[in-house]
């Protein structure tokens, strides 16, 4: 059994705050950016809430996050936008960009928008989320520093390049949500097996000769991962052929250069309304997911699930229990704030996992 803290969300999110407007963040900002992580980590995706925090802290230090930075609309024509980001923290820019396009699509029946030099936004299915909360069909993009390495090639080229897409329920709390990285895994997910010791599975990650790496240690090191399906006969060119299409659409189309440590994000929102009803849209895709659900399982007690079904579930769970963090995550929060000369307010009482 694992020591682990168990935090709430609400002490949480204060802690997160508290680093930020320490480093001089505006108190609008640090809530946004606070309670993107912290809903993040809510749903149980810990590679993209307060997990990352320590390399936010690095990208502080060395001047490629500005924490002053506030995000400006520099292009908007219509039904589509670009946001300068400034170099602010990346969940600022990519919320006023999704609000932005959300906006747009209520309007006009669609809203695109981009963002450029920016730093990492989190996780990208919060976006897409938040589109649909609002009765929208959402996706979100972005790039990332390069972890990928190509078929074929020997050296990371392009990011981890999530892919993140909503679509609207009658149950507005549980839309279908796809989220998932063009690698193998998200980079976060090395992260996780770090702190906790463990190896990770053949195929997440390659060595810098091109073989298998599973040491969570060396492949934190390294920062070489598979495309999605791995090698070529199991698909990785497709896996490598999506991250450079978010590639083009976050960088190429945004300017935003990865050279001199820019990222970019990409959003689209589309109103059901602009084609036929949203209740017909709805009912529909009611029909949809009850068909996918009610398909027979292997295993009657692993039944087929929607994309969203088990983040839905972990929230639902995490806000009456808490948030689990290992305890070397909670060290790592510790250094943060010793560094920042934030105050630590992790409550330290832990329960065995």
């Amino acid at each position: 059994m694992e020591n682990v803290l168990t935090v709430p969300a609400e002490r949480l999110h204060r802690q997160l705050t508290t680093v930020f407007t320490t480093w001089g963040m505006d108190p609008g900002h640090a809530d946004t950016a606070a309670t993107i992580m912290v809903d993040t980590d809510l749903s149980g995706v810990d590679s993209h809430g307060v997990g990352m925090l320590p390399f936010y802290q690095i990208a502080v230090r060395e001047g490629r996050l500005d924490p002053r930075a506030s995000p400006t609309i520099g292009n908007d024509r219509g039904p589509a936008a670009l946001i300068d980001a400034h170099h602010c923290i990346g969940h600022v820019a990519a919320h006023l960009a999704n609000t932005t396009a959300i906006a747009k699509a209520k309007e006009h029946g669609i809203g695109v928008t981009a963002v450029t030099n920016s730093t990492h936004y989190g996780a990208a299915g919060w976006y897409a989320r938040q589109a649909a909360e609002h009765g929208l069909i959402g996706i979100s993009l972005t790039n990332s520093p390069p972890l990928l390495v190509p078929v074929r090639g020997k050296d990371p080229a392009l990011g981890t390049n999530p892919i993140a897409f909503s679509a609207p329920t009658r149950d507005k709390a549980r839309p279908v949500l796809l989220d998932m990285a063009t690698t193998a895994v998200a980079y976060g997910k090395v992260s996780i097996a770090r702190r906790a010791g463990k190896p990770i599975p053949e195929g997440w990650a390659l060595t810098p000769e091109g073989t298998p790496e599973t040491d969570s240690a060396a492949a934190a090191i390294a920062r070489r991962l598979s495309p999605l399906g791995g090698t070529r006969k199991l698909g990785g060119h497709k896996g490598y052929g999506l991250a450079l299409m978010v590639e083009i659409l976050c960088a190429t189309l945004t300017g935003a250069r990865m050279a001199e440590n820019e990222t970019g994000h990409f959003f689209l929102a589309i109103d059901p309304a602009a084609f036929r009803t949203a209740e017909a849209f709805e009912e529909d895709l009611e029909e949809l997911t009850a068909r996918m659900r009610g398909i027979a399982p292997i295993d009657p007690a692993q039944p087929v699930l929607i994309p969203g079904d088990p983040e839905h579930d972990e929230t639902v769970r995490r806000r009456e229990g808490g948030i689990p963090m290992v305890p070397t995550l909670v060290e790592e929060v510790r250094g943060v704030c010793l560094e920042s000369g934030a105050e630590f307010i992790l409550d330290l009482k832990r329960d065995m996992r």
